[in-house]
């Protein structure tokens, strides 16, 4: 039966999922872990979504360097097929009840383990999402600390645990962009990780420039930028947010959330076009010769914008377009519209 302080432990791990910093709050959910279960080293790990490779997020006792090389190794053995197919993590003392591989009898333990110190233990097999995102070990220098119910205590942490390791976990309720609406978390390299429950924006399959917008907005350091892009014959409105660095996440992650929609204020694709240019500061001479287009037509486009957005002047217009988000930029007039 947990005590009170372990109850109140598991408690505050899991009000930890709630904070943004993941890097910080999995450090304090491995300090509450030690106040509610014994360990004298301690580590959460997550997985690179791109690579497969497990990453340190927090660690009591273990060296980042130490951690890592240990799991690097640790994915190799049996013991961890064994952690993986257990709801109930696994201790080292619990062999005796375990009808796979004997974790003390393998090569892991008696040159990696027991030289550091160490005589029990217990790894949990972190999922969230149905996905397997990490793993969280614990470690004493006594034997048998790890009991069916401090393994059954850990177990009931680990969602939250879970939850913080993952570094998706929160890319879809980024800002406000939680729903049902295409979002796709894109590596700067441009390398693509889907989210889950999520459809691939159509705006990254599309030939019609994006890869170079979205290259450019990486290269701005900027945090947002809002948009309007074509994609499969429709019309989308798309935000570019820069997502938190963290363990599993390049710092130039970008997320891409995408959302159907008709032009705003019934405007023609080429005002659009015009609208973002003089949102530029171009003047309707540039314009013209950036479109091929007679100063006149453009003169016609400028007006029939203004009256379809109800702006009495171009100054006007142009901070509705940038306040709104009215824009089809290019890649070498973007970095006005990125949000700092």
């Amino acid at each position: 039966m947990p005590s009170h302080q372990q109850i109140a432990a598991a408690a505050r791990i899991g009000m930890l999922t709630r904070e943004r910093d993941t890097v910080s709050a999995s450090a304090q959910a491995l300090r509450e872990l030690a106040r509610a279960l014994p360990l004298d080293a301690a580590t959460l790990l997550t997985i690179d979504p791109l690579t497969g490779s497990h990453l340190q997020i927090a660690s009591i006792g273990y060296t980042a360097e130490a951690s890592q090389a240990l799991a690097g190794e640790f994915v190799a053995t049996p013991w961890y097929r064994n952690v993986v197919r257990r709801e109930l993590p696994p201790s080292i003392s619990e062999d005796a009840e375990d009808a796979g591989p004997r974790f003390r009898h393998g090569w892991f333990y008696a040159e990696r383990v027991r030289p550091a110190g160490f005589r029990d233990g217990v790894t949990g097999a972190l999922r969230h999402r149905g996905r397997l995102v990490g793993l969280v070990h614990l470690s004493t220098e006594g034997a048998n600390a790890y009991d069916t119910d401090a393994r059954r205590l850990l177990a009931s942490v680990i969602p939250a645990l879970a939850a913080l390791a993952d570094p998706l976990a929160h890319a879809g309720d980024l800002h406000g962009l939680a729903g049902e609406d295409a979002a796709s978390l894109v590596i700067g390299d441009g390398r693509v990780i889907d989210l889950p429950g999520r459809d691939r924006p159509r705006v990254l399959r599309e030939e019609d420039g994006f890869g170079a917008l979205l290259h450019a907005f990486t290269g701005t350091g900027g945090q947002r930028l809002r948009l309007l892009w074509p994609a499969g014959g429709d019309w989308c409105r798309v935000v570019l947010h820069r997502h938190p660095a963290g363990p599993g996440l390049a710092a130039d992650a970008v997320l891409v959330h995408e959302r159907p929609t008709e032009l705003p204020y019934g405007l023609s694709p080429r005002e659009l076009e015009v609208l973002t240019r003089a949102a530029t500061g171009q003047t309707n001479q540039a314009i013209a010769q950036a479109l091929f287009l007679s100063p006149r037509t453009v003169h016609s486009h400028v007006e029939h914008l203004l009256r379809k957005t109800g702006c009495a002047s171009r100054a006007e217009a142009t901070a509705l377009a940038v306040r709104d988000g009215l824009l089809r930029p290019d890649p070498d007039h973007l970095a006005r519209f990125v949000e700092r």
